[in-house]
């Protein structure tokens, strides 16, 4: 039986859960819900339909998992705890500093609701957490780190185009390559946020705007740019499509540990990922973790998970024999 997933919000994240299901066996697409009026958006699947926001929780009873796509700045904070009372939910979360906050907040919706939801799952948070935590475990002596670019981060350029003024913005990490070459040669140095990355943004603002205030604006915002140096360019609509219309990301998650009596040996762990399109790849995670909240609520479960808390099993469309004759 197919797993009927709901989209909330159809932008680039959106799109890229569409396309995720589409090559799923398992699952399959059974509603679209925008804050845009619904007449208006257009989606890839055939006679499958868009409604309206305010029409979701109506729905709650043909959807087994409805997969969250808004942002971390503002969308999610207030939509996963309302939608986990009602549905078992999915998002990608990625204000790690808040993360503690909003798994409070959705793990008493989800309970309340007898429902699963997951937070905080992508690729950081969510396959890098994993793999710092297996490294941790497995190097207990040793130093974390994690370098994400060059890439675009969707959830720093969704803040910029919150900020008063803005029309459009995409914004680059970018690892600062001294450090990383450090790092894998087996130095353990200590290393501050500014001296592992630096943040371009470029900006389409509107007319009339005060490029100054808006410049301000994001080289302050704290838990985005306030620790890291960044640059900001303001463009045109024209370069903006021109140049940066493509959404590609990846990053490295290193530890360097010692073992040995002495602690005499080094050993270096590395995962890393080259990604073409960030949002496709993270909605490709979401819909793993969607079909794992699903089959956790089927076996009674509800609460607030994290990627720390399910078991791998659950997010194969395999069955345990499969995966140990094939994959183990």
């Amino acid at each position: 039986m197919s797993i009927r997933i709901g989209i909330m919000g159809y932008g680039n994240l959106g799109r890229g859960v569409e396309c995720a299901i589409r090559n799923s066996e398992d699952a399959e697409l059974v509603a679209v819900f925008t804050r845009r009026d619904p007449k208006t958006v257009d989606i890839l699947t055939p006679n499958v339909p868009v409604y309206s926001v305010d029409q979701a929780i109506s729905k709650k009873d043909d959807i087994d998992v409805l997969i969250l796509c808004g942002g971390s700045a503002t969308d999610l904070p207030v939509q996963t705890p309302k939608f986990a009372e009602y549905f078992n939910v999915v998002d990608s979360f990625d204000t790690h500093a808040k993360i503690p906050e909003h798994f409070a907040n959705v793990d008493a919706a989800a309970k309340k609701g007898g429902k699963v939801g997951v937070i905080s799952v992508g690729w950081d948070p969510g396959m890098f957490s994993l793999n710092r935590l297996y490294a941790n475990a497995v190097l207990p002596k040793g130093q974390d780190y994690t370098f994400w670019g060059k890439g675009v981060s969707q959830g720093h350029s969704d803040a910029i185009r919150r900020i008063a003024g803005v029309k459009d913005a995409r914004q680059y990490t970018i690892p600062v390559e001294s450090a990383l070459e450090a790092v894998r040669s087996g130095e353990t140095p200590e290393l501050t946020t500014r001296q592992k990355h630096t943040r371009e943004c470029f900006v389409v603002a509107e007319e009339g705007a005060d490029l100054e205030r808006i410049e301000r604006e994001i080289k302050t915002m704290p838990n985005y740019f306030a620790d890291y140096d960044t640059t900001v360019h303001f463009i045109t609509e024209e370069e903006m499509k021109r140049d940066h219309s493509t959404l590609p990301h990846g990053g490295f998650v290193i530890r360097s540990g010692k073992t040995g009596w002495d602690l005499e040996h080094t050993h270096i762990i590395e995962y890393s990922l080259k990604l073409d399109s960030n949002p496709e790849f993270t909605s490709s995670v979401i819909l793993a973790y969607a079909r794992a909240a699903y089959r956790l609520n089927q076996e009674g479960q509800s609460g607030c998970k994290t990627a720390f808390d399910i078991a791998p099993a659950y997010l194969s469309a395999q069955s345990g024999e499969e995966l140990r004759a094939h994959l183990l």
